[in-house]
């Protein structure tokens, strides 16, 4: 107690005194001086701490309240060293002896030796919970991925085992930037200082970390990390190996039980792709290790079309990385087999991140979220009588003009708050959705239960073209150039080795439209044959020549944008 009543006179002193050797001076002078330090440390941890925020967060972002805001490159990592600068200078203050390069891993160390001192039990060998997880999937999706454990020593055995990090500095830095993309740097911290008796051991009483409201404190400041999103450890260790988790849920309306095909998927992200991986078709899932993926963008799924019954109703993959729990889920809801749904065998499906449940308690909410949330994947919803309620013209002009703008806020923003693209042409109100309730509004359907898909009408409107074009209908050189253009793309689409179904196909002739600036064109096109004539009611949109006009206008706006698409979108396509 002692101690505290020196402390609280130095906190009540002038504060007029220089830094002094300590070692001369009496106990309250060395209080007093000590305070102003650790004074200054706090400060700092909250200028940091607010900085950072608002760097992260983006202007546009914290004003609309969503988007995806990261910074990233030198900006993100030069906050991001100076915050374990920091947190080193903290660690180092009132050290009784100094071991290692790095306060904080040298602390870190020793609390994992006292921790695995303690823990050495028979009992405690191994992971728990693994045995069960495939028992427990298969009676429930919603238990398809348990929660990862939260362990500050499970995050230092993955730092230790990255072979390219040599130093105690670099180990701390990576474990601070992968606690960071947790969301488990403060309550990691909170853990380490809760040994009191080794924060004793360690560090002399005037130390920072053995003053409890200041400590407290700044472990606050920090906990603020945990409003936004960082990828500041997926970013920087590029080449590592990571583990990966993915498992396929089946429909619960019509288990995957008598499936006999073999299911194969692909994970691609922002910094490479996995190649096709077969998935065991009695569990449905696998794990495997390969270089760091990056953010997590789509998974290609498909099977082989072997066996008995080989049509299989899938509701999602989710796909997890073992290091930084971030889980991605691909929503699905669509069929993959011959003679079923458009008779796709394979599928491309767009991911968004899985936020956080509230199981974990330190953790706040996010603000603003990763992306609009694309909830049930954009599903193109088949015309059949019986199938959804139609839009009409302005509701569908509508739904256009806010795909369109989407794209065009996604170029206007600074690269670095920029999201997915592959959300905003391929995601649930995305391009490719809108135009498609362009084309099947007023669409004639044939028999009662036939489906017609849209696929088929471009292929009608090929076909027409192609031999118009053989009888030289003369057309001026403009209109000949757009339909060489139409029906290039259209055969290279079709004799893609891919087996994509009629709306995967359809979703390729969007994108590849939008990437060489063609789709306004095709609308023209189209809007102008006959097969639309014979095809579409007297009252569909692409008859109405105002409306024709207008969505035309909308996506001449798409122009000047260089829009890159994703491999996994393109794959196969020699275009």
């Amino acid at each position: 107690m002692v101690d505290a009543k020196y402390i609280q006179e130095a906190r009540n002193l002038g504060t007029t005194i220089r830094q002094p050797k300590l070692s001369n001076l009496s106990p309250s002078v060395i209080a007093q001086t000590n305070w102003k330090f650790v004074e200054g440390l706090l400060k700092e941890c909250r200028n940091k701490t607010k900085r950072m925020l608002v760097e992260k967060m983006g202007r546009e972002a914290v004003e609309l309240g969503h988007g995806e805001v990261s910074i990233t490159g030198v900006e993100e990592n030069t906050l991001i060293a100076s915050l374990c600068d920091l947190l080193e200078r903290i660690w180092s203050h009132g050290l009784q002896v100094k071991q290692g390069k790095s306060a904080l891993w040298s602390h870190l160390l020793h609390y994992q030796e006292s921790k695995e001192k303690r823990d050495a039990t028979p009992a405690g060998l191994g992971p728990p919970g693994l045995i069960h997880d495939t028992e427990r999937r298969k009676s429930d999706a919603s238990f398809a991925m348990p929660p990862l454990k939260v362990s500050l020593i499970e995050d230092m055995r993955h730092i230790q085992n990255i072979g390219e990090i040599k130093t105690d500095v670099g180990k701390a830095r990576a474990w601070v930037r992968l606690s960071m993309e947790k969301k488990l740097l403060s309550r990691h911290l909170k853990q380490l200082l809760s040994d009191h008796e080794l924060t004793k051991k360690l560090y002399k009483r005037y130390a920072f970390l053995r003053c409890d409201d200041e400590k407290e404190q700044f472990l606050y400041h920090l906990l603020s990390f945990n409003a936004v999103d960082y990828f500041c450890f997926t970013n920087v260790f590029t080449t590592i190996m990571m583990p990966y988790h993915v498992v396929v849920i089946p429909s619960k309306k019509l288990g995957g039980s008598m499936f006999t095909a073999n299911p194969w998927v692909c994970v691609s992200g922002e910094l490479a792709e996995t190649g096709v991986l077969q998935v065991p078709k009695n569990t449905l899932e696998i794990t495997f290790e390969c270089q760091n993926l990056g953010k997590l963008t789509t998974v290609q799924m498909g099977h082989d079309n072997s066996g008995l019954y080989a049509k299989w109703l899938v509701e999602c993959v989710l796909v997890r990385n073992g290091i930084t729990g971030h889980t991605y889920k691909f929503p699905c809801g669509r069929w993959l087999g011959k003679g079923v749904d458009d008779g796709s065998l394979e599928r491309i499906l767009v991911g968004e991140l899985v936020t956080a449940g509230s199981e974990n308690d330190d953790r706040m909410c996010r603000t603003p979220p990763m992306q609009q949330s694309p909830g049930m994947m954009r599903r193109f919803v088949t015309i059949s009588p019986n199938s959804k309620p139609k839009l009409n013209t302005g509701q569908i002009q509508e739904g256009v003009g806010e795909a369109i703008n989407g794209i065009v806020k996604h170029f206007h923003k600074p690269e670095k708050e920029r999201g997915s693209l592959t959300l905003l042409l391929c995601g649930e109100y995305g391009l490719v959705w809108a135009l498609e309730q362009v084309f099947q509004h007023g669409f004639k359907s044939p028999r009662l239960f036939k489906n017609v898909f849209i696929w088929d009408f471009l292929e009608k409107a090929q076909v027409y073209f192609e031999s118009a074009e053989q009888s030289q209908v003369t057309q001026d050189e403009n209109y000949q150039t757009r339909v060489r253009h139409f029906c290039r793309f259209m055969r290279a689409i079709s004799s893609t080795p891919r087996n994509i179904g009629k709306d995967g196909k359809f979703q390729l002739l969007v994108c590849l439209g939008a990437r060489d600036h063609l789709l306004h064109h095709w609308i023209a096109l189209l809007a102008d044959c006959p097969i639309t004539a014979q095809m579409y009611e007297d009252m569909a949109l692409l008859k109405d020549r105002s409306l024709v006009n207008s969505l035309i206008r909308v996506l001449q706006t798409l122009q000047e944008f260089n829009i890159t698409l994703e491999a996994s979108l393109v794959k196969g396509i020699g275009i």
